[in-house]
């Protein structure tokens, strides 16, 4: 990196080496590689190590134990500036990923997929620090949904050329999983000699930051991580294990995934503006109540492939509403609060995710069906928690009781 820069002197930059461009250039890059290896996971690891249910469950265990750690990006930062450590995980990531197919056993699936949820994890977290710090609190709905819309763009080129390469090539995992590591590892590269380091106006506190006032938002990250393990590990799965999904009908599944995400996230974005993270958030959870059980009709009724899909593609259209947890905490939090409490925030989101893939793995091999029940359940949850999100959050206004209880001690 090019010397240091005030964020407040970055506007007297060329377009293309400001704080938001170089936001922009991470958010393709890390999709490339994890969509890539999303896309193609479970045909891989079912096709060349034959997983069942309880192996996948393992897998997806493994992969969010780094998620779990997240917090340790505290002690990290301690001595590697964060723009730098984003640029370190997304390498991670781009190695892993390229080198995943090297692997075809459980044994080595686990270990690579390890190292790869290492540099996902620690660039998630310390991305979501950066966004918060760098965009301006009147602008970061919508241009949070713009670098989501961003983000589905990259995803969106890398499927549209295994759909129209996969069959017709014949191509190997061996050879997009490469292709897809190298071209993260290309942008990283870019990043690294373009732009300056960038420094934000408010240190960052360097210690583990847990105040009472934020509760509602560790609740919510909890529950979102509970909720999120089981659309992340199974409603996948299930496409592969039920409907026979083959490797481009996953990815042309994630392809009108991404062209809806490229529509409407920067609506999404303007929605959280308008109508605020309170009423963003319920809406989401009451549709997600609706997908998940509707999910269950698929084993209770026995519904077709084309409702599957259909509830796949509005499942992960909800979870795009996230974006208002982020703008929620962004507006209640002490500014030197917020790299800290992103890693905190990120362990709490994963505590859930350590154990509830292997557990709910063994439960789905009696009834899929319950995992699904058990999903709608925790929207449920969640559901209650966003109602008690004031309209108009700040600090000291954190939860709808805050007017009725004297300010806690931190």
């Amino acid at each position: 990196m090019k010397g240091t820069v005030k964020l407040a002197d970055a506007r007297e930059l060329p377009l293309w080496r400001r704080p938001v461009m170089l936001l922009f250039l991470m958010a393709i890059a890390m999709p490339l590689s994890f969509a890539t290896w999303s896309a193609l996971l479970n045909n891989f690891v079912i096709e060349v190590a034959d997983f069942d249910g309880s192996d996948i469950g393992w897998l997806h265990t493994v992969r969010e134990i780094p998620g779990f750690l997240a917090v340790g990006v505290i002690a990290i930062i301690i001595f590697v500036h964060e723009q730098t450590l984003a640029l370190v995980s997304l390498t991670l990531l781009g190695v892993a990923t390229a080198l995943t197919a090297q692997f075809p056993e459980l044994g080595g699936i686990l270990t690579i997929t390890m190292l790869s949820s290492i540099g996902f994890h620690y660039y998630e977290t310390v991305n979501q620090s950066l966004q918060l710090q760098w965009l301006p609190k009147d602008r970061a709905p919508q241009m949070l949904g713009l670098l989501l819309a961003a983000a589905s763009g990259a995803t969106l080129v890398a499927y549209v050329a295994i759909v129209m390469t996969w069959e017709a090539f014949d191509l190997s995992y061996n050879f997009v999983y490469m292709t897809s590591g190298g071209l993260t590892l290309a942008i990283v590269a870019w990043c690294v000699f373009a732009f300056p380091r960038f420094e934000a106006p408010n240190p960052q506190v360097k210690r583990m930051v847990l105040r009472r006032r934020y509760w509602l938002y560790y609740a919510l990250q909890f529950m979102s991580g509970a909720r999120r393990q089981i659309f992340v590990v199974f409603a996948g799965f299930m496409m592969v294990e039920r409907f026979g999904f083959e490797v481009h009908e996953v990815t042309a599944l994630y392809l009108i995934n991404l062209v809806a995400n490229m529509i409407f996230a920067p609506l999404m974005g303007r929605a959280v503006f308008r109508f605020g993270e309170r009423n963003t958030l319920v809406f989401e959870y009451v549709g997600l109540i609706a997908v998940f059980l509707a999910y269950g009709g698929i084993y209770w009724f026995g519904w077709g492939v084309v409702i599957a899909a259909g509830l796949y593609v509005l499942d992960h259209l909800f979870f795009a509403l996230a974006l208002a947890l982020k703008t929620y905490f962004q507006k209640i939090a002490d500014p030197g609060d917020i790299a800290p409490t992103a890693a905190v925030a990120f362990t709490i989101n994963h505590i859930a995710a350590v154990f509830l893939p292997a557990l709910l793995g063994y439960l789905w091999l009696i009834s899929p069906l319950a995992v699904f029940v058990m999903a709608a359940g925790m929207a449920g949850v969640s559901l209650i928690l966003a109602l008690m999100i004031p309209r108009h959050p700040e600090p000291g206004n954190e939860t709808v009781f805050s007017a009725l209880l004297p300010a806690p001690a931190e």
